[in-house]
């Protein structure tokens, strides 16, 4: 088996699966392009029997005409048998194929792209929870995983199944992708030697998506790879965007009308808000919608400082998605050395700042690491206020502040800067006011130390020493 890199506890996780004396089924889920068949293909490897996919878009007899023929292949008849006319007979084909094989040691059949089995008025489901319920349950070397990209659907329709799969999964993963850590290490394993700053670079493009990082070309800079992978002819992030969202949700558009409300509003919006961003109905089906976002991966949602679940601020937090809006969507500018000069106008210093701090988001345990309280507990959250009509002010924003149980609060505040962060005279005050109103407005008690995450660390002036308890660097959040 090839060196996974991370997965650590997911792999652990199959592989208790192989040491079981019970029937196991397994349902993992996550975004497209992070790495579910990958990781399965490479600790399950020689030990699979079936591995089939669903077709996105593919009919009912399309779907089975795909089983028949790949169960023939595996059994290697060079005569194919009828297809069959339902789930149920081919369920039934594959409990003969695999029975004497179970009686020789483990198995493994993996039904990948399990959610796009599912076509209309097919029954697949409902065929499936039978095989699994009256065959499968009683195969004690037997480890069928099922796979899927539309997570919202793996997680509706089979991890929280109220039917005949109700409590029948035995081992769940969602699988996320890289952190930065992981990152750099993907990136070495494949020759790309690169620097923390360029490595954050591509991150803050394509995330830590297996699939778009196997693009990257060892001997090019951050920007080169940028430049080839989205602005040029055949750059596989040029047009990824659409297939990406309609290849997972039935009503993609919806989908992608709240993505490109969240990326108009960097500080987030509350479901209410969005709903009217989107001109959605406010019953379930705009719960829903958003759920399924945040269970694929594309938003993140918060839980404001001394609030509860209902008062959500909604945030995007698709690194691609936000790059795609932002350069490619409506971009005119296309061909080599696009990115070089895009990434010398003005605009660029905000899309960074805003790239810098999901990822930040996204490292909090490694922020938490940094600070020493990886063993105190700590609810994370974020805090706005809105002034109110007899206030002065624009209002303040804090994107993650860590509430400790050691009666103190470290308040984040993260800066992407291409060198030494310099705090000025006006950032002082900024900095300084944002501490006091807080306080004020919440009637803390507890300590408060503000905390800069920054690429290379805030510089040594007179105003730093008082103000900056703690300094925080790209360093830290590769760890």
């Amino acid at each position: 088996m090839k060196s996974l890199i991370g997965r650590k506890e997911e792999k652990k996780i199959l592989e208790k699966a192989l040491a079981s004396n019970e029937a196991e089924l397994i349902a993992i889920f996550g975004r497209r392009r992070v790495g579910k068949t990958f990781l399965i293909r490479e600790v399950y490897n020689s030990k699979i029997i079936l591995e089939f996919s669903g077709v996105h878009n593919a009919t009912f007899k399309e779907q089975l005409g795909n089983f028949r023929n790949k169960l023939a292949e595996v059994m290697k008849q060079e005569r194919l048998p009828e297809v069959p006319v339902s789930w149920t007979e081919a369920f039934e084909m594959l409990k003969k194929y695999s029975e004497p094989l179970l009686k020789k040691g483990k198995c493994i059949i993996f039904l990948d792209e399990f959610p796009w089995l599912n076509t209309p008025k097919s029954g697949f489901l409902s065929a499936f929870e039978y095989f699994w319920n009256s065959w499968g349950t009683k195969q004690d070397n037997l480890i069928l995983t099922i796979c899927g990209s539309a997570a919202s659907w793996m997680i509706q329709k089979v991890v929280n199944n109220k039917g005949g799969l109700h409590n029948r999964i035995t081992k769940k993963i969602r699988l996320l992708p890289f952190t930065l850590a992981e990152t750099k290490d993907y990136l070495q394993s494949r020759n790309v030697k690169l620097e923390l700053y360029q490595i954050v670079l591509l991150y803050m493009v394509m995330g830590g998506i297996p699939h778009y990082l196997k693009e990257v070309e060892a001997g090019l800079s951050a920007a080169q790879n940028i430049d080839r992978l989205c602005f040029t002819k055949d750059g596989i992030l040029k047009n990824e965007f659409d297939n990406l969202y309609q290849s997972l949700f039935a009503e993609a558009d919806k989908h992608i009308a709240v993505v490109k409300a969240l990326n108009n509003t960097p500080a987030g919006l509350t479901r209410k808000e969005i709903i009217a961003a989107c001109g959605l109905s406010s019953g379930g089906r705009a719960t829903l919608l958003i759920d399924e976002l945040i269970e694929s991966g594309f938003i993140t949602n918060y839980i404001p400082y001394e609030k509860n679940v209902r008062d959500n601020i909604y945030k995007l937090s698709d690194e691609y998605s936000r790059f795609y809006l932002k350069y490619i969507e409506n971009g005119r500018a296309t061909g080599i050395g696009t990115w070089m000069k895009l990434s010398t106008q003005p605009t660029w210093k905000s899309w960074s700042g805003l790239a810098f701090e999901s990822i930040c988001l996204k490292h909090t345990n490694e922020i938490k690491a940094a600070l020493g309280i990886s063993g105190v507990y700590t609810e994370e959250s974020i805090w706005r206020n809105v002034p109110g009509k007899d206030e002065d002010g624009t209002g303040t924003q804090i994107d993650l502040l860590l509430d400790r149980n050691d009666f103190c609060i470290s308040i984040c505040e993260m800066k992407f800067s291409t060198s030494e962060f310099s705090i000025d005279k006006a950032c002082s005050i900024e900095l300084k006011n944002k501490l006091d109103i807080f306080q004020r407005k919440t009637k803390t008690k507890k300590t408060l130390f503000l905390v800069m995450v920054t690429t290379f660390g805030v510089k040594q002036n007179m105003y730093k020493p008082g103000l900056v308890q703690n300094d925080i660097i790209l360093e830290d959040l590769f760890k």
